[in-house]
């Protein structure tokens, strides 16, 4: 699974958690998603070394935020997918013709560049503020 689909399903479980009172199981939030319970484990289970999250076992057991959904940033949950280059260089450019023996430094830059300005941006929301987004737009509906 890419990130950027990794990125959206950790923002979707982490929003539902955020929406709720009680534990959610796996299955609840597979169920949201729409994916296998299992996707959800390793996701949760990922978010749980990195401190965003708690799980309960047993009946009235499930995931829960370990944090308040205003203290959580998108930027913490991007990185903590570990996977940091939302663009990435193609492996072997020719470096015999004037594009491609000279493409690597300028898309080096350009996809800098870029990836400064996403980090930059996704420091700016909360988890409380996709919810918060959620909720307006369903009212709207």
């Amino acid at each position: 699974m890419n990130t950027s689909q990794r990125f959206a399903i950790t923002i979707h479980a982490l929003t539902l958690l955020a929406d709720s009172r009680q534990p959610l199981t796996s299955e609840y939030i597979a169920g949201s998603v729409d994916t296998h319970a299992v996707v959800i484990r390793r996701t949760m289970a990922a978010l749980r070394e990195q401190g965003l999250v708690e799980s309960k076992p047993g009946a009235r057991g499930g995931w829960k935020l370990k944090r308040a959904p205003g203290k959580i940033h998108l930027r913490e949950v991007y990185q903590s997918l570990g996977e940091e280059e939302v663009l990435s260089m193609h492996s072997h450019p020719n470096r015999y013709c004037p594009i491609g023996g000279n493409i690597r430094g300028v898309l080096e830059e350009v996809f800098s560049s870029a990836q400064s300005a996403l980090l930059d941006s996704l420091s700016r929301r909360t988890i409380a503020d996709v919810l918060r987004d959620v909720h307006a737009r369903a009212r709207r509906r």
